[in-house]
């Protein structure tokens, strides 16, 4: 039986250390990003594109990059052009590429050579590369951590960050003053005209703003949610060994968090012995027959019918908690007698004030990526903690 003190104890000291990594990392790294952001924006107004792959959990990261700048989420942000090419990269970066384009590659802390090499034959055609990580490119970066999951952790602050500063840069170069909704983010761009290089210390120090932003907020969730994750995994645990598997689903950029989970659970870092999970959100075929023929908010609700058996374990993950088709496929889950867990954010919405999941995991921020942020450390510290307690 896996020791639930021990465990929840494992959890808080897990998440501090990610606080500790993820500051270090920033520190160094905030001036660069923000002169990166700055070549974006330009590239951006240029009719540049944003292209971005990896392989098995890191193609995961590119669908995450190419959802963000698609579908901001900033109400009233522009749609920037995004791509993931993560099926066929190599052809599709020969076949697409543009000079005025940005390349960005994911791939394991001990770096990927096929995700470089085409970065390398991206970077000769003049494209903006990012290597993440990597020793070569036009941001390129050394991991910080071996760790797999803080890994994977520390790159999405990072495009989280080049995806908020890119519509900052963006906006004030061509509006010159009117930055919009960005403003509650960067309130000292205000309404005067400056030019972008006088904005770049301040972006700069924004940058590292966000990370203690996010240290509090995994701070706030080691406190409130430590006890609550590690009966999660537990109940997890109960599942997979009576033969159960782990149902994963969320919308837009947690249909991305849903993915990854699932592919770490099948696909682990060294080390890790498989789980099995399956995401709904990483069947594109079946999301858009149902959509089209019956309704967005059934798109999970009819997979769960087709693929739930007794013993598995349905996870959803929702910032809001409030979105239909995750609600209506979670009270599907509990009919069927299905464990439930949700990892969630704001107050925890409709699905914690109606007691849809077992196991509600809240991380209370209302500001989207940042709640991202810390629910990656949430799941992967549910399965990093699951290994141990298979073994228990």
């Amino acid at each position: 039986m896996c020791q639930t003190q021990r465990l929840a104890g494992h959890v808080e000291e897990q998440l501090l250390e990610r606080n500790r990594v993820c500051e270090e990392f920033f520190s160094r790294e905030a001036g660069r990003l923000a002169f990166a952001c700055r070549e974006m924006a330009e590239r951006f107004l240029k009719g540049g594109r944003l292209l971005a792959f990896g392989r098995g959990p890191y193609s995961t990261d590119a669908q995450h990059v190419s959802v963000e700048f698609v579908h901001p989420v900033i109400v009233g942000k522009r749609a920037l052009p995004a791509l993931d090419l993560s099926a066929a990269f190599s052809a599709w970066i020969e076949t697409l590429l543009r000079p005025e384009d940005m390349v960005m590659g994911f791939g394991p802390p001990e770096g990927d050579p096929d995700v470089q090499t085409a970065l390398d034959w991206a970077q000769s055609r003049h494209a903006m590369t990012f290597a993440l990580p990597g020793s070569r490119g036009s941001y390129a970066v050394e991991p910080a951590t071996d760790h797999p999951f803080i890994h994977q952790e520390v790159i999405e602050i990072l495009y989280h960050t080049l995806w908020e500063t890119v519509h900052v840069f963006f906006e004030h170069r061509e509006l010159g003053h009117d930055v919009g909704e960005s403003a509650f983010l960067y309130p000292f761009l205000g309404q005067e005209k400056q030019s972008t290089t006088g904005v770049l210390e301040q972006v700069e120090e924004s940058i590292r703003m966000k990370v203690a932003d996010d240290a509090r907020l995994r701070w706030q969730t080691a406190r409130e949610a430590a006890g609550p994750i590690s009966d999660a995994t537990e109940a997890i645990r109960e599942r997979v060994l009576a033969g159960g598997k782990l149902i994963l689903f969320g919308n837009g950029g947690s249909a991305t968090d849903a993915n990854d989970f699932a592919l770490d659970c099948v696909l682990p870092p060294a080390g890790y012995r498989p789980v099995p999970a399956v995401s709904l959100s990483l069947e594109p075929a079946n999301i858009t027959a149902i959509a089209n023929d019956v309704g967005a908010e059934v798109i999970f609700l009819r997979q769960l019918i087709a693929q739930a058996l007794p013993n598995d374990v349905a996870v959803a993950i929702s910032t809001s908690g409030g979105s239909r088709n995750v609600i209506a496929t979670l009270e599907e889950a509990r009919k069927r007698g299905l464990a439930t867990v949700a990892l969630l954010g704001y107050d925890g919405g409709e699905v914690l004030r109606r007691g849809l999941a077992d196991f509600p995991l809240v991380v209370r921020s209302d500001y989207i990526p940042r709640i991202q942020e810390v629910q990656a450390s949430v799941y992967h510290i549910i399965r990093e903690s699951l290994e141990s307690c298979l073994d228990a």
